[in-house]
């Protein structure tokens, strides 16, 4: 029995409190490091979604840390993903390549609206015309007459062949003087012609001389070539407000009533079309579309420039009536 007692005591001392503390210490360690190696690897994740949306990254953390069992990671992570796609999908904007950089890009250039007779392919002399003068109110005698002048040669060349002969007619015209012009000879009619080609035909350009003569009348009449002609729209331009070229008109009633009124003081080669071109082109009528950028700055100009030519005419009439009283 004594025997007995002391294997048993033996087995008791061997299995006791401390010495199973002292036998498990290094079983410790390995069950601690057990997991660290899911934790670098849950650390090292986002370094290599790094170039992928923040949305996205969120959701791939959320999904190693809710799903802890394989039956229950399949259908977590799959909803996970399918929400990040959406919310993918609804932050970024798909567009063709090369045109995302166009749009972003701050100094993308807008085309500018013009007029619907103005085309990516016409002459850019015309289209330079179209943006600083033509529609412009003009009220100087000389320049009214220069209008005048090209406005009747548009009967035979277009409007891109004028201007780019512009500064021959300012030399064959003595830079469109009434008064030189209206003293032309023969001599000066044969001048002319441009490297042996008529830039004109002779009847124009008699007709051209003849209105300079009617010109210089005028002015005596109502002060300025630029009175008559404001009169008949009371000093203020008409501003159409067309929005289709189709819609603009080749000549108007008032146009024919202004043809008429040339007609009967001496003026040649003077039809309703013509004269409403003239009025266009000296921004008597504002015929600019509406959806021209010139629509807006060529009235802007005319309210600027009104107030003092309102005033001035208003004492020529006052003037004229008290010179030339009209009896009944």
């Amino acid at each position: 029995m004594s025997v007995a007692v002391k294997s048993v005591s033996n087995a008791r001392s061997v299995l006791g409190p401390t010495g199973n503390r002292v036998r498990c210490e290094p079983t410790e360690p390995k069950q601690r490091e057990g997991p660290k190696p899911k934790e670098s690897q849950q650390k090292q994740k986002p370094s290599r979604v790094t170039q992928i949306p923040k949305t996205v990254v969120r959701s791939n953390v959320s999904v190693d840390s809710c799903c802890s069992s394989d039956s229950s990671s399949s259908s977590c992570s799959a909803t996970k993903l399918m929400t990040s796609k959406r919310k993918v999908k609804s932050s970024v904007k798909v567009v063709p390549d090369g045109v995302e950089t166009e749009m972003m890009s701050p100094s993308r250039v807008v085309p500018v609206k013009r007029c619907g007779w103005i085309t990516p392919f016409s002459d850019p002399i015309y289209t330079s015309f179209h943006d600083e003068e033509w529609g412009v109110p003009v009220y100087d005698d000389r320049k009214l007459f220069e209008l005048f002048v090209l406005s009747q040669a548009f009967a035979e060349l277009t409007w891109p062949a004028i201007l780019n002969n512009r500064d021959i007619f300012r030399k064959l015209f003595d830079n469109f003087d009434p008064a030189s012009v209206a003293n032309f000879n023969e001599k000066k009619f044969s001048s002319g012609n441009t490297n042996g080609n008529a830039l004109l035909s002779e009847p124009k350009l008699r007709a051209i001389v003849e209105n300079a003569k009617q010109v210089l009348k005028v002015q005596g009449e109502f002060g300025s070539f630029s009175n008559y002609f404001w009169s008949f729209v009371n000093n203020q331009p008409i501003e159409n407000r067309f929005r289709y070229a189709r819609q603009v008109p080749a000549k108007t009633p008032k146009a024919e009533f202004i043809s008429k009124d040339l007609m009967k003081r001496g003026f040649r080669c003077v039809g309703p079309t013509f004269v409403y071109s003239f009025m266009q082109v000296a921004g008597i009528v504002n015929n600019h579309l509406l959806t021209c950028f010139r629509y807006e700055g060529c009235n802007l100009n005319n309210k600027m420039d009104m107030k003092p030519r309102i005033e001035s005419t208003e004492k020529l009439t006052e003037v004229s009536k008290n010179t030339h009283p009209c009896h009944d």
